[in-house]
């Protein structure tokens, strides 16, 4: 299974971005994946999930200001991020945790 994550860089507090994760080797539609997140001497943390009913699953520290998506014709899932504070500055994982498949990260920065 690989996973790409695509989308990320430096971001402007209270702009938008979205970030893309395309896998190859298996299909998002029968798994729950999403988006994980992780600074430096932290833990990985839970941003959003999406099972294969589309049923979604968010992170407290970013409820609200998130929205996780996926278009199974192109096998890609998308996080959406609006309203980004300096605290969303991590570097992104896309995954499917049972397969213990991840993807190569894409660093968010977000700062004035």
């Amino acid at each position: 299974v690989q996973l790409v994550e695509s989308g990320g860089g430096l971001v402007q507090p209270g702009g938008s971005l979205t970030l893309s994760c395309t896998a190859s080797g298996a299909d998002f539609k029968f798994y729950i994946s999403g988006w994980y997140r992780q600074v430096p001497g932290k833990q990985r943390e839970l941003v959003a999930t999406i099972d294969g009913s589309r049923n979604t699953r968010y992170g407290d520290s970013v409820l609200g200001r998130v929205t996780v998506s996926r278009e199974n014709a192109k096998n890609t899932l998308y996080l959406t991020m609006n309203n980004v504070k300096p605290e969303d500055t991590a570097v992104y994982y896309c995954g499917i945790p049972n397969l213990l498949s991840w993807g190569q990260g894409t660093q968010v920065t977000v700062s004035a």
